[in-house]
């Protein structure tokens, strides 16, 4: 069972989109998934309900709470034969609230934008996965997918130059696109659509289950 974790401090960046949409394609492709959202406002359980019996199914775990103190642990289990567990994370975890989410996090999947203000965001983030949460001493892998990509302005070349100098694997970057909006209206990822529009955007996520797939096979032979 892989344990991956959309996660960003910077809030609006897609972590839902993103959970959402793995998660689909993750079903579509036989995987057997779980989609877990901790996030209050719980965007990937409503998602979740509007999904039709004749597309991939999904495992769903509403993990924030709801009119309790505290979740009882079993209710956080995903079943047994799961293949991938897919955490749908709120905005602004700092500190222990940070470590308490990617605890037990095979990989960590980090959404940005191509703005310079969730630069600056995912740059402090990802220095406090580094100091704070240990990623490195936890062999928790780290990963970026460019959200919401606009090609050949300003900002892109902005974000490019920023995501050079790390030492992070970026494994896709998403185009602006309102199929996303389209696709989450009716509970499905954007490969569900069927639509001509959206073939450039279901490569990217070939391109995602990809590095996903060898990064676990890697995992495996150690």
């Amino acid at each position: 069972m892989k344990r991956i974790t959309v996660i960003n401090m910077k809030g609006g960046c897609g972590k839902t989109t993103i959970a959402t949409n793995l998660a689909s394609m993750l079903a579509a492709l036989g995987r057997n998934t779980t989609l877990m959202d901790y996030d209050p406002q719980g965007s990937s359980i409503y998602w979740l309900k509007h999904r039709t019996q004749d597309v991939g199914e999904i495992n769903g775990i509403a993990a924030y709470p709801a009119n309790q103190a505290v979740i009882r642990s079993w209710r956080l289990q995903p079943p047994q034969n799961t293949d991938y567990v897919i955490v749908d994370t709120p905005a602004g975890l700092k500190g222990l609230d940070m470590i308490d989410q990617i605890s037990g996090s095979d990989i960590i999947l980090i959404p940005v934008l191509p703005s310079s203000i969730d630069t600056h965001a995912t740059a402090d983030f990802i220095r406090d996965l580094y100091l704070i949460a240990k990623v490195k001493t936890k062999n928790i892998r780290l990963c970026i997918v460019c959200n919401r990509v606009k090609p050949n302005t300003l900002s892109f070349h902005a974000l490019e130059r920023f995501l050079d100098v790390l030492d992070i694997p970026v494994i896709a970057k998403l185009r602006e696109t309102q199929n996303y909006i389209k696709a989450s209206e009716c509970g499905l990822g954007i490969h569900e659509l069927g639509s001509k529009s959206s073939e450039k955007d279901i490569e990217d996520w070939h391109q995602i289950v990809n590095w996903l797939d060898t990064e676990r096979q890697s995992q495996c032979n150690l």
